[in-house]
């Protein structure tokens, strides 16, 4: 209950400071805008998160035929954490990678990465697929997702104003309730809107991260896997940055470790826990 009250204030959070980014650049009817457009955005990651990501990333779906081992491990996790067969993709990528999306249980997908098949062993896939399967069973795609998509069209607000200001615009300036900061205002939503949004977006994700640790080694009963599997990960890596993932940096969070090469400024608020610390908890239940 606590984890979901948290996660609650924060996703309010992160909308309220949509609405606020808005106000600054285009005033009172600009905050009216930012919150319709919240609204709409949270419908459609509702609705539409999965098929959005999966085609961000040219996941391809698999089956019993042509990936019956993957598939049939899905198969057998699902049944032991009590949920629906969920559709398992591949992602034709070196970099070594999964994640789950989807707005519940019965309308989820797993997608690991060609590089992630190819570097672990069959007992660490299994931990890995035992981690995505409790973000389903603790439905945080949902969540995970609507954060990614409100916090990737704050920064894009943030970008707009930038724009503005570059070719003369006064962003906030309508007749009735514009930004009384003027243009210090839009320079500072510019600079620290996206930072807290990166924030909120860590604070709500890396919580998440350590309860699927716990659930995916209840649900594998073998800890030690994914133990031995993020080790393993995050070397990959931290190698072989994922270019997909650098194009769509909010989705980031979802992964299971950083898909990103850590070269950007903002890659210091990462949305994932201390590998190190991980590892640590999960070896401390074997």
């Amino acid at each position: 209950m606590q984890s979901g009250l948290k996660t609650a204030v924060l996703m309010a959070g992160l909308t309220a400071l949509f609405v606020v980014v808005g106000g600054v650049i285009g005033g009172t009817t600009g905050m009216v805008i930012a919150l319709i457009f919240a609204l709409v955005m949270n419908a459609g990651a509702y609705w539409f998160s999965d098929k959005m990501v999966l085609r961000m990333y040219k996941a391809q779906p698999v089956d019993a035929n042509s990936a019956p081992k993957l598939v049939g491990t899905v198969e057998e996790l699902a049944g032991r954490a009590g949920l629906p067969m969920p559709a398992v993709y591949i992602i034709n990528e070196s970099s070594p990678n999964a994640f789950a999306t989807g707005r519940n249980p019965q309308h989820a997908a797993v997608a690991v990465t060609s590089g992630l098949l190819d570097l672990l062993s069959e007992r660490e896939v299994r931990g890995v697929l035992a981690h995505e399967l409790a973000h389903v069973k603790n439905r945080d795609i949902l969540i995970s997702t609507i954060a990614a998509t409100v916090a990737g069209a704050i920064s894009a607000l943030a970008n707009m104003a930038q724009f503005m200001l570059l070719f003369g615009g006064q962003p906030g300036d309508d007749e009735e309730g514009g930004n009384p900061l003027g243009i210090v205002g839009v320079i500072l939503v510019m600079i620290l809107a996206p930072i807290a949004a990166s924030l909120i977006q860590m604070a709500i994700s890396r919580a998440r991260e350590y309860g699927a640790d716990k659930g995916g080694a209840e649900i594998s009963g073998d800890p030690e896997a994914l133990a031995s599997a993020l080790e393993k990960l995050a070397y990959g890596a931290s190698r072989r940055p994922m270019s997909s993932a650098e194009s769509h940096p909010t989705t980031a969070q979802m992964m299971i470790v950083n898909p990103l090469s850590g070269k950007d400024l903002m890659q210091l608020f990462s949305t994932h826990p201390p590998m190190d610390d991980r590892i640590q908890r999960l070896r401390a239940l074997v």
